[in-house]
């Protein structure tokens, strides 16, 4: 899939910052930064909701806990042995095996939303890469509404763009 867009080089994160918080005004149909390092301040530009990993996290959790007071429940009952005179099903002891259950399904569910959210509902990917984005450069490619590249193009100027051209992303 091609997409065609405009990619501004920078040389400072304030400058991406600016520009991404611009773009985000005009509602451009995508925008990607390339940073050689992580930036938080360009992260909380961008915007992007939170990631539904934690909600995987949750339900395997809860999916562990629940399993792990009905296993030893359903063997109890299935196999009743009275000792000194206790109930059979005695919640207390089934605790820390619903609680060993909860860390380990919650662990598994997490991997498994990652692997799902970083691989299968990831279809767009943008490839409009400068080696200079790995040499301390900044990146900003977006894909502008219909009409709008000359918005899109003036933004990343006003930003303080050191470089901006047209660009086909392969994904």
């Amino acid at each position: 899939m091609e997409r065609s867009g405009i990619l501004g080089v920078f040389h400072h994160s304030d400058a991406v910052e600016e520009a991404v918080e611009a773009l985000r005004g005009q509602r451009p149909v995508d925008i990607t930064v390339f940073t050689p390092l992580p930036h938080h301040d360009i992260e909380h530009a961008m915007a992007r909701p939170e990631s539904p990993v934690r909600v995987y996290t949750l339900v395997g959790g809860l999916t562990g806990a629940a399993t792990g007071f009905a296993m030893p429940i359903w063997m109890s009952l299935d196999y009743p042995l009275i000792t000194g005179g206790k109930p059979i099903i005695s919640l207390p002891p089934f605790v820390i095996i619903s609680f060993e259950l909860m860390i380990l399904f919650g662990a598994l569910a997490t991997v498994l939303g990652l692997l799902v959210n970083a691989f299968l509902l990831k279809p767009k990917a943008s490839y409009a890469y400068d080696p200079s984005f790995s040499a301390g450069s900044f990146g900003v490619f977006v894909v502008p509404a219909e009409g709008r590249a000359d918005e899109a193009r003036a933004a990343l100027e006003r930003a303080g763009a050191a470089e901006i051209r047209a660009e086909v992303a392969h994904a």
